[in-house]
């Protein structure tokens, strides 16, 4: 087996291979290292075959559906996940096959109701379901504490003890354990009775996740996170310097239209000067009204220089070509000491 384990803060991915085929699996990728897994893939004459969501994860931006559509290869995950664009749905028993290599498929509801563990000759990729020291927690969408003691007492740790363990979170720098490790020294797994179990995971005072929402939206429905969109946006359309805008505004330029995009108490309170005001939310039911000329140099600004992205994106998609946004929005503006203007729209 070819194997590399990339860890991302606190989240753990892998790159899992056949060393005859070269035949490759991605479990659990993070969206901030596609262009590591494509690296160490290309160092280690791997082709990635399949895509591995062990479960639909609520504390980060998996890369699945991204790499899925760069690649042109499937997404994994079990058959009762959420997400409408997993292309091979796997149930509990069955194997991803990787040249001579086969991933074992574990059903092990209870971080998730489509949770899944992989075992793979001498080891086991154990996603939320069994952590270094802890285990998944249960009190997120589809958390169930009961189905996660079943999994852990009925199915886990029952295997060789011998076999390793790599979650898909460690947060104190520990690379793997193993099944034998975890059953005499993890604290949780010290509690063998179902009802104390249950109701020791109930009692667990958690953060949430920082990003659960958003990462709930995009890893269940195959959406795009706002930082997808923001780069998007910063790949089609070009950026004008603080310094060049402030000498355009100072020489008079009247050919450049300055579009402020902010809302109306934030463009009243300061704005530069000539700048008219479309709030982005408006943009598209205005525009033809507020900017009929489709050949006028536009230049979007809003308050940090992300809201102004989107806004110039969207006017080249509908036809302004010479649209471009400020880098650095108005926050930028005013801490580089630019004059601005108080007061209404002109």
């Amino acid at each position: 087996m070819i194997f590399e384990q990339v860890a991302t803060g606190g989240c753990q991915s892998y790159l899992v291979g056949c060393a005859d085929t070269c035949a490759a699996a991605l479990i659990d990728p993070e969206v901030s290292q596609i262009n590591r897994y494509l690296a160490l893939a290309a160092r280690e004459g791997l082709r990635i075959r399949f895509l591995i969501d062990t479960h639909t994860h609520a504390d980060h931006f998996s890369a699945t559906r991204r790499l899925s559509q760069q690649l042109g290869v499937p997404t994994v995950m079990h058959r009762t996940s959420p997400s409408p664009l997993v292309d091979m749905r796997v149930d509990d028993g069955e194997m991803v096959a990787l040249g001579k290599l086969r991933l074992r498929v574990l059903h092990t509801p209870g971080h998730t109701g489509d949770s899944m563990c992989l075992v793979a000759e001498d080891r086991v990729f154990t996603g939320d379901t069994l952590l270094i020291g802890a285990t998944g927690r249960t009190d997120l969408p589809g958390g169930d504490p009961q189905a996660l003691f079943d999994s852990l007492f009925q199915r886990v740790l029952k295997l060789d003890p011998a076999l390793r363990v790599y979650p898909a979170h460690d947060y104190k720098g520990r690379s793997h354990s193993t099944i034998g490790d975890e059953l005499r020294d993890n604290p949780r797994l010290q509690v063998r009775e179902r009802e104390a179990f249950v109701a020791m995971m109930r009692s667990l005072d958690l953060g949430m996740p920082t990003h659960i929402t958003e990462a709930l939206r995009t890893n269940m429905s195959g959406g795009k996170t706002v930082s997808e969109m923001l780069a998007e946006a910063a790949a089609s359309v070009p950026f004008m310097s603080l310094e060049e805008l402030n000498s355009r505004v100072t020489a008079g330029d009247t050919e450049l239209i300055i579009l402020d995009v902010r809302e109306r108490d934030a463009y009243e309170q300061g704005h530069i000067e000539g700048a008219r005001l479309l709030p982005r939310g408006q943009l598209e039911l205005r525009v033809n009204e507020e900017l009929p000329d489709p050949t006028r140099r536009i230049l979007a600004c809003c308050e940090f220089g992300r809201i102004s992205t989107l806004a110039a994106a969207t006017l080249q998609q509908m036809g302004f070509q010479r649209s471009v946004a400020l880098d650095g929005g108005m926050k930028a503006w005013r801490e580089a000491g630019y004059a601005v203007r108080t007061g209404k729209s002109p």
